[in-house]
């Protein structure tokens, strides 16, 4: 039997990303977001922004409305607000927005947390379109794995035909397919195949299988 190559993959790297500094909260935009826009970066498939951000300590987002997005299921409509109750220490979070299969869906919210067993397992399945493997679902065919690895750890991928991947460093570094990826680096393809992570330093990322 032959082995499917290794997909290519398209580097975005994290200094390359737009920036927004409002004191309280900064924030790196993978993605075209607010005042940021690239029409190069749009978004990948049914994902839509990532926005890497650090807010400071007693500070966040007021009172704000959110519509037809897979953020907590906003549906037809949800106000929310955030914010970091530390009074000493930043917090520093991935804000991720997923586009529903439909529009106009019922608002819901899921929290998910990890089994004893996950805590340490290196590739876990943390949502999914059917809640399978006790994973948190999604009104879209994207599945998102937490990747948790350290030095010289590895973890493999297939990406089945007609789907793609984006994978996005929280923490530390990694390779990809023998691709360098540091902290706030991202990557992607569109092509069909085997993906092999292999960690260069304690390292925390997730990847996203997109339809």
């Amino acid at each position: 039997m032959k082995t499917a190559p290794s997909p290519e993959l398209t580097l975005r790297r994290a200094d390359a990303r737009g920036r927004a500094d409002l004191g309280w909260l900064d924030s790196r935009h993978t993605f075209s977001f607010a005042d940021y826009y690239d029409p190069a970066h749009m978004g990948f498939r049914s994902l839509r922004v990532i926005n890497d951000d650090r807010v400071a300590a007693g500070r966040g987002f007021d009172l704000h409305p959110h519509r037809d997005m897979e953020i907590m299921s906003a549906g037809h409509g949800v106000t929310h607000s955030e914010f970091n109750p530390s009074d000493r220490e930043p917090a520093h979070f991935l804000q991720i927005w997923i586009l529903p299969r439909e529009r106009g869906l019922t608002p819901s919210y899921t929290e998910w947390q990890p089994a004893a067993a996950p805590l340490t397992a290196p590739k876990v399945l943390l949502v999914s379109p059917d809640g399978r493997e006790d994973s948190a679902t999604i009104h879209q065919d994207a599945e998102i794995y937490r990747l948790r690895l350290q030095p010289g750890d590895t973890a493999t991928h297939e990406l089945r035909p007609g789907r793609g991947a984006w994978l996005q460093v929280a923490t530390g570094a990694l390779q990809c397919n023998g691709l360098e990826l540091a902290p706030g680096d991202g990557a992607s393809t569109d092509a069909p195949g085997p993906l092999t992570f292999r960690a260069t330093e304690p390292v925390e990322a997730l990847l996203f299988d997109l339809k």
